[in-house]
């Protein structure tokens, strides 16, 4: 099969955005207690923090991380993460069935985080809490000094304010499963009034409400229309989450889960615009694409403890993703990026142990998932402006999106030089590509992540026999860079330019 892409640097869509390629950790399972705190484990420093994960979490190019949930803050009493560890006390955690020691709360996060090198982005409770609670909270991480709050936090050790920037107002309020679940007018009240007050401390927050959880909720655009229309006004983003898996429609469908992503940002785009003409205003939303991946939700990994069970830190959420998961993964980040001009943060779901591409063994190795190369290279090497790409080539027939494009591409462009990342998304069929490129190009590289055996996953004894590796049969003959993509592969070409 052939295919021919189309490049050029003046279809610009948007100036790439580092917050594209940020991360989540939740208090969820190993995301935190052996993710990415360990006291005792021979890499870790003496705050406990593991620096075998910090060293992935850096070489994976993390921007911005979420914290600390998820469904987990819908029921989170932020206090009980400050001051001294001993007497922090222990809490039933709902949302997934665990015990909730407090070893790790704000503070400790926010040391992490400067290590890292991450913007941390924090959420609040809007589920069983409120207004005040939420106050509180900025009002500690915040406040440089003399009120009560700030004081107790240069009492805990941390005598500069935090600064945080951006804040999600609640999780996933739309979702039945949330505590303190509301109506999209319930929602949009408590939201606009959250955010009101937290701006009379620091105007120049940046706030995300919750939208839907995922495209096929039943309410989704018309909880988007409500919650926009009474919070327009107060906040900068609105979110929005999905997760994809290889369900029963098999394999091909699976591949092309990226057009699922590209409908639901085009529709909240859509909401978002439709909104703002009703109120005659040229204000500019956002979206903050703040919890996507590939996760296999119905598996018995994904299954919370019961009853009297009440485990800290157990293995939950613990996927083991293949090569196809990888490029699935990649070509979600296209989307994310071909949408620049909409979608002005994401976050990965989740970083450590918990669905992600980084995986600890307590008190052992940590070892990169598939799914970690798409990320760390797409982060890595996406500057400067977004360029569309044209597209011509053969169709896949898919059940849910009728015909698509089996290859999926977008560009990158700097004055010095640019990327192009493309997927193959046939299951079965190598695409002999030509990408027709401007004047004064040159090939740098040319790498693809492909597998006779699309179903290879990584483990801790191999995870580097598979990976992402030269791609051959690359060539720049004037402005026509001629490339053979295999079937379910991710590739990336990086150029120099004039």
């Amino acid at each position: 099969m052939e295919a021919t892409l189309r490049i050029d640097p003046a279809f610009t869509v948007g100036p790439v955005r580092r917050r594209t390629f940020g991360s989540f950790v939740e208090h969820l399972g190993r995301c935190v207690y052996t993710g990415i705190y360990e006291p005792g484990h021979p890499t870790a420093d003496e705050q406990g923090f593991r620096g075998d994960v910090l060293d992935l979490v850096r070489e994976m190019g993390v921007s911005t991380v979420r914290y600390p949930g998820g469904n987990f803050v819908s029921g989170y009493r932020w206090e009980d993460g400050i001051g001294p560890v001993e007497s922090r006390p222990k809490r039933l955690d709902l949302a997934w069935h665990s015990l909730e020691p407090n070893e790790v709360g704000t503070d400790e996060f926010m040391a992490w985080a400067k290590k890292a090198g991450v913007e941390p982005m924090m959420a609040i409770n809007l589920g069983t809490r409120g207004v005040l609670e939420a106050l509180d909270i900025v009002e500690y991480c915040n406040v440089p000094a003399g009120s009560d709050w700030a004081e107790r936090r240069r009492t805990n050790g941390a005598d500069d304010p935090y600064r945080v920037k951006m804040w999600c107002l609640g999780n996933e309020m739309d979702g039945p499963w949330q505590m303190g679940h509301k109506t999209p007018a319930e929602y949009g009240r408590i939201a606009t009034e959250a955010a009101r007050a937290m701006r009379m401390i620091d105007p120049d927050l940046e706030l995300v409400a919750c939208g839907s959880s995922g495209r096929g909720m039943e309410t989704f655009g018309e909880w988007e229309r409500v919650v926009l229309t009474e919070a327009y006004d107060q906040i900068d983003m609105i979110s929005a989450h999905a997760y994809y898996w290889e369900k029963d429609s098999g394999l091909q469908e699976f591949l092309v889960s990226a057009e699922d992503m590209d409908r639901f940002i085009d529709q909240v785009g859509a909401t978002i615009d439709a909104v703002a003409a009703a109120r005659k205003t040229d204000k500019k939303i956002g979206i903050s694409f703040d919890e996507w991946n590939v996760w296999y939700i119905d598996r018995d990994p994904s299954k919370p403890p019961t009853g009297d069970d009440w485990p800290i830190a157990p293995r939950l959420l613990e996927d083991n993703y293949s090569v196809a998961d990888a490029v699935v993964v990649g070509n979600l980040l296209i989307s994310l990026l071909r949408h620049t001009d909409r979608v002005w943060s994401a976050s990965q779901a989740q970083l450590v142990n918990v669905i992600a591409p980084i995986m600890a063994e307590p008190g052992g190795p940590v070892w990169k998932q598939t799914t970690f190369h798409p990320f760390a290279l797409t982060s890595a090497n996406a500057r400067g402006d977004v360029v569309r790409v044209l597209v011509d080539g053969p169709t896949i027939e898919t059940g849910q999106f009728g015909d698509v494009q089996a290859l999926d591409a977008v560009a990158t462009w700097a004055d010095d030089g640019a990327a192009v990342f493309v997927v193959n998304r046939h299951a079965t069929e190598a695409m002999q590509t030509e990408i027709e490129l401007p004047a004064g190009c040159s090939l740098v590289q040319a790498l693809t992540l492909h597998h006779e055996d699309h179903t290879w996953k990584a483990s801790a004894d191999d995870d580097s026999s598979v990976g992402v590796e030269p791609n051959e049969t690359a060539r720049l003959d004037d402005r026509i860079l001629s490339v053979t993509l295999p079937p379910i592969s991710w590739t990336m070409i990086t150029l120099a330019t004039r």
